[in-house]
């Protein structure tokens, strides 16, 4: 096993997965751990931040669990300095946080559109503006951020609200990254395509109406050239590499972790 974040501290927002299994902020959590790295895995979910760093030091690495609602900026911001002050350092900042409403966009209220931008949009700026003072002092920082196919291209079903604003997310870390390559501070989004979490099953039924969820999934696999979705780890380990000096030179740019899905011209109907 390769320790190559040995030493450096990573904070992983959106670290709880809904549900039994592996999410992506798990899978990450769990990547940056067996890399050496000590991670605090942060969740509004409490008991699914607990969860995901149990799982991390069952494995052998070192983790610790927080709350936090991203949806309170002065909580969120506060949040991030105490854990700067207590660890006496960040390297490693993960946004994963994903909030949307699949549907037809005019059942979207203003108010669950405000929350959703909310969700994926402003707690990005504000925990990734939080961070800078801090690798700014180092002289070095990682800045990563979960965005979606969605945010690229129609996935098969209404999810505007949820695909905009993973738009949005990736042109801001473009910009902030070059804002701050200056100081040291590397930011580059992953572009996470359909992949197999807990969440899914929660959030398939009313994206695939009329369909079971073995049909839906059958449906989702055939829509990647690669014959399946991802999986939790696929992501993670994007993550990982983006994290490590192995991607020293790469800053203000996407990773797809997609299956190819992105290069496809159609879809089979949903």
């Amino acid at each position: 096993m390769t320790r190559e974040l040995q030493g450096r501290v990573a904070l992983v927002l959106g670290a709880g997965s809904l549900g039994e299994g592996i999410g992506i902020g798990k899978a990450i959590c769990l990547a940056f751990c067996r890399a050496g790295a000590t991670v605090v895995a942060a969740d509004r979910d409490l008991a699914a931040a607990e969860e995901t760093a149990r799982v991390c030091r069952g494995a052998g690495g070192t983790a610790e669990a927080a709350s936090v609602d991203v949806l309170d900026d002065t909580a969120l911001e506060a949040f991030i300095e105490k854990t700067a002050e207590r660890h006496g350092r960040i390297d490693i900042l993960h946004c994963n946080v994903g909030l949307g409403r699949a549907g037809p966009s005019g059942e979207t209220s203003p108010a669950e559109w405000r929350r959703i931008a909310d969700a994926n949009l402003t707690s990005l700026h504000v925990a990734s503006q939080a961070v800078v003072p801090v690798m700014t002092r180092q002289g070095r920082g990682v800045v990563l951020a979960t965005s979606s196919i969605a945010g690229i291209r129609h996935v098969g079903y209404p999810h505007l609200a949820y695909g905009a604003t993973k738009a949005a997310a990736i042109q801001f870390i473009r910009l902030f990254a070059m804002e701050h390559a200056a100081s040291g501070i590397r930011a580059n989004t992953i572009i996470a395509g359909l992949i197999d979490t807990p969440r899914i099953r929660t959030t398939l039924a009313k994206a695939y109406a009329g369909k079971s969820i073995d049909e839906a999934l059958a449906v989702r696999n055939a829509q990647v050239p690669l014959g399946r979705m991802g999986v939790s780890e696929d992501v993670a380990e994007a993550a990982l590499f983006l994290a490590s000096d192995r991607a020293s030179y790469i800053t203000g740019t996407e990773l797809l972790v997609d299956g190819g899905l992105a290069s496809t011209v159609r879809q089979p109907a949903a």
